[in-house]
């Protein structure tokens, strides 16, 4: 496919000349034809979508990656393209490749999801940074200075300031700071007590077992606190061990049925 060398018509010097294709393409039937056409368009036009996957290499995306964004956005703009409308190609297909390289960051790259607005103040935030440290010398720009060159209220200033930290995540097997190696970030991380349930229900039983006559609560101290065996519980009080067996499920019985009232009433 032949390309020009004049910039009338392209910013770009080597762009091709692909007009006459289009015209060709919007003729064409759904066929082989039309999609051997449409390959060599979109084959020509893959350079200038590679040169554009190029400023965006150094924002944390292999450059690989990026190529293959920047190729899917250029065969949308071709298959989108209407040459009848009378504007150039490449007009139409940057800021198509453009959008579809900042979607690819927007939906695939943050670590956890934050608003689209929430991601334009964080570029705002960080574009201002960038610029004032270049005038700020021996400190950080403030808060104040970011929000005055960012056209931002300072309160936006900080939301930008904490998406940064959303754009990547730091791995449970990092090192802890000042650690010897064998310390990692999950092993500081905070895990259920199970001992809880057991305070919870101490403490859900404790009014009721005041409320058992004093004989049973005996029994129940003696079997639960002492590790009694009824045998020795029902010598110990001078009773059968079918009898104690008979209070013991009687008091428990008693005392779980007021608990599960009291979680009903609530």
């Amino acid at each position: 496919m032949p390309s020009r060398t004049g910039a009338k018509t392209h910013p770009h010097h080597d762009a091709p000349d692909t007009a006459a294709a289009f015209r060709r393409l919007s003729s064409l039937p759904d066929g082989p034809e039309r999609d051997a056409l449409r390959d060599e368009i979109v084959r020509a036009w893959l350079p200038m979508a590679h040169r554009l996957a190029g400023r965006f290499r150094s924002r944390g995306e292999s450059y690989d990656d990026l190529r293959q964004v920047a190729a899917l956005g250029l065969v949308k703009a071709v298959d989108r393209y209407d040459p009848g409308l009378g504007n150039a190609f490449e007009s139409y297909a940057v800021p198509t490749v453009t959008g579809e390289i900042k979607r690819h960051f927007r939906d695939h790259m943050w670590t956890l999801h934050v608003p689209r607005r929430v991601q334009e103040l964080r570029t705002r935030v960080r574009r201002a940074t960038q610029e004032l440290s270049q005038t700020v010398q021996g400190r950080s720009p403030t808060v104040a200075e970011i929000a005055a060159c960012a056209g931002l209220s300072e309160d936006e200033v900080r939301t930008g300031q904490a998406a940064a930290e959303s754009f990547s995540a730091l791995s449970l097997d990092a090192e802890m700071p000042g650690g010897d190696g064998s310390w990692s970030l999950g092993d500081a991380l905070g895990a259920p007590d199970p001992a809880l349930d057991t305070v919870v229900d101490r403490e859900a039983v404790k009014d009721r077992l005041a409320e058992l006559p004093e004989r049973e609560r005996a029994i129940l101290y003696m079997r639960f606190f002492d590790d009694m065996t009824q045998n020795s519980i029902a010598q110990e009080l001078g009773l059968s061990q079918m009898h104690v067996s008979r209070l013991i499920s009687r008091s428990c019985d008693r005392v779980r049925d007021q608990v599960m009232g009291d979680t009903d009433d609530a």
